[in-house]
């Protein structure tokens, strides 16, 4: 029997890791990043999260974020990154989460990848929802472009193009900016089983932006009701450094 409640309490929002990470399963480098962030009702989120887990909120809202990077350097284990293979850009769609034991955490919608071979290992070894996509990242002064057309496994037509311009470097991040950004884990299911990958880095050096053009149809691809209105938040930073541990069981503890 586990020692916590199935419906404990969320954990704090933390701008710092919310629990040491024991060992190092992947380790990769999160650069370039653009986050857009519309409120959702908590009922629209709820049925796409898995099994033990319920959208998390703060002040009764969830959101629904789009986020384009640029990865670098994926490596496994202790081994170092991976120059070619391990370096792309990607997008994703990601929904809020919390689980029975209070562990705040991500769920993946879909993670559009510009390199294959990473695209099908992360669907065949971890049933993440990557799909292949033809993108580029280019950067012109102080306006990032991201773009992506999907290419496998479709549908086809899925897209987006986001611009924005960076602003000033935010000091004091709001409780909101570090509820967005400041996810310590990712919920999963695997194989009819609940799984949280923890992870941790640097505080995430944050960056006032404007959206200067948004053409995307990925938060819909992704069973999500079209975003009408701007988003709520729209952040950028430079990025940091990330090593996963490995996944814990639903009690807290590392599996094997």
């Amino acid at each position: 029997m586990s020692l916590i409640a199935p419906t404990a309490a969320p954990e704090p929002v933390t701008a710092e890791p919310a629990r040491a990470v024991n060992g190092s399963l992947l380790t990769q480098s999160w650069l370039d990043l653009t986050f857009l962030h519309w409120a959702a009702d908590p009922a629209d989120v709820a049925p796409l999260l898995p099994p033990g887990t319920r959208p998390d909120t703060l002040d009764g809202v969830t959101y629904v974020g789009l986020v384009a990077f640029r990865m670098h350097r994926v490596g496994w284990f202790r081994l170092p990154g991976v120059p070619y293979l391990g370096t792309f850009p990607e997008t994703n769609v990601r929904l809020y989460s919390v689980d029975g034991h209070g562990r705040r955490g991500v769920v993946f919608r879909s993670l559009e990848a510009s390199r294959l071979v990473p695209v099908a290992t992360a669907r065949l070894g971890f049933r993440l929802p990557y799909v292949w996509a033809r993108m580029s990242i280019d950067r012109q002064d102080d306006t990032v472009t991201y773009t992506s057309a999907r290419r496998w496994p479709g549908p086809r037509g899925v897209h987006s193009r986001i611009s924005v311009r960076i602003g000033e470097q935010i000091q004091e991040p709001t409780e909101l900016e570090h509820f967005l950004t400041a996810r310590w884990g990712m919920h999963s299911e695997f194989f009819g089983r609940q799984m949280y990958l923890p992870n941790t880095h640097p505080r995430w050096p944050l960056h006032r932006a404007e959206l200067t053009e948004c053409d995307e149809n990925l938060v819909a691809a992704a069973g999500l009701p079209e975003p009408v209105r701007a988003p709520v938040s729209v952040l950028y930073s430079p990025g940091v450094p990330v090593r996963f541990g490995g996944p814990l069981r639903p009690a807290g503890i590392p599996t094997p």
